[in-house]
């Protein structure tokens, strides 16, 4: 089988796509062709070694798949031949077939697509994760999100609009703030040209956010904790910014709030059933319409860097997707 792999740390363009042997499924795996692999910001830091996570190499990147089942090994039960699955990896979903323990699988159901359900695990888990079980997110309440139009960002506003929150959306161009617009933002704020803090209280009444969903960190942190409310939630969701505030903790004091961390990953080994019972809740909400993955662009196999240099350079709203099989 084919597979892109990481043979030494480096950009995008020192990735390898070679043949390798194929995966055999061992006690209580399945092999999965893969049908398509879903992209993160991440994977750009893994391939550098710039991220927490270090993998033996050669591995591939690729921490989300969705594919059919195509061998089963022994002890396996609630899962057979020809069933259509998605899994979180870590790593290793840029290639053409994976081993899976049974313990990673969701079933698919027929009326979403393999780009779709691979692009949905990181981001919309992450995401309902940390609204629902973290921040506790009420109907009526306004959660503010920063870094809006990426992949996490997009599933903030639409998660945050079915659990009956107003949406404020916070991202850096008029352009991306429009693609928020679309995907049922209420307000918009384009914190390049305009005062996080500022506009954060004009639009809530000089009351604050409810809770702060923030994937970016950097400089736009403390202004976004600054405007939060009263027992407000700021959620911890990564650094895409590229660098971690500190931030001055007397203001959680006098905020009367809660600095929240999201470590999503810990999470889903922790309590793998509560993972997957907000996978499929999540999975039965873009059944039903009530949630709309973005596509940024669909990659053969072979332009898998192509892909991560997109995500590297802030190019991809929504989601980055690898086709294997092409």
């Amino acid at each position: 089988m084919r597979a892109v792999l990481c043979k030494e740390f480096g950009p995008p363009a020192s990735l390898l796509v070679e043949d390798i042997s194929s995966p055999v499924a061992k006690h209580g795996e399945v092999v999965v062709n893969i049908h398509a692999t879903a992209l993160n910001f991440f994977d750009t830091l893994i391939i550098e070694n710039k991220y927490q996570f270090k993998p033996d190499m050669p591995f591939s990147p690729g921490a989300e798949i969705a594919g059919v089942i195509a061998e089963v090994g022994p002890d396996v039960s609630g899962f057979k031949l020809g069933d259509r699955v998605m899994a979180y990896l870590a790593w290793g979903g840029c290639r053409e077939q994976v081993a899976v323990s049974v313990d990673r699988l969701v079933k698919i159901p027929e009326q979403i697509s393999f780009s779709i359900a691979a692009g949905v695990t990181v981001t919309y888990g992450t995401t309902y994760y940390a609204l629902k079980n973290r921040a506790k997110l009420r109907a009526g309440e306004t959660l503010a999100v920063l870094g809006a139009s990426g992949g996490v960002g997009q599933s903030a506003i639409e998660i945050g609009k079915v659990l009956g929150a107003r949406v404020i959306a916070a991202a850096s161009s008029d352009e991306k703030l429009e693609f928020c617009k679309s995907v049922g933002a209420d307000d918009l704020i384009n914190y390049r040209e305009q005062d996080l803090k500022q506009r954060l209280k004009d639009l809530t009444g000089n009351n604050g956010a409810d809770v702060i969903y923030d994937p970016v960190g950097g400089d736009f942190s403390e202004p976004a904790l600054r405007a939060i409310a009263w027992n407000g939630r700021f959620l911890v969701i990564g650094f895409a910014a590229g660098y971690i505030p500190k931030i001055p903790l007397n203001l959680a004091l006098l905020k009367g709030c809660q600095i929240i961390g999201v470590f999503w990953g810990s999470f889903i080994d922790r309590h793998p059933d509560k993972h997957r019972a907000n996978t499929v809740q999540i999975l039965q909400w873009i059944a039903e319409g009530k949630l709309r993955p973005h596509i940024h662009r669909e990659y053969s196999l072979d332009q898998t860097a192509e892909a991560l240099e997109d995500l590297a350079n802030r190019k991809v709203t929504g989601k980055a997707i690898v086709l294997p099989q092409t």
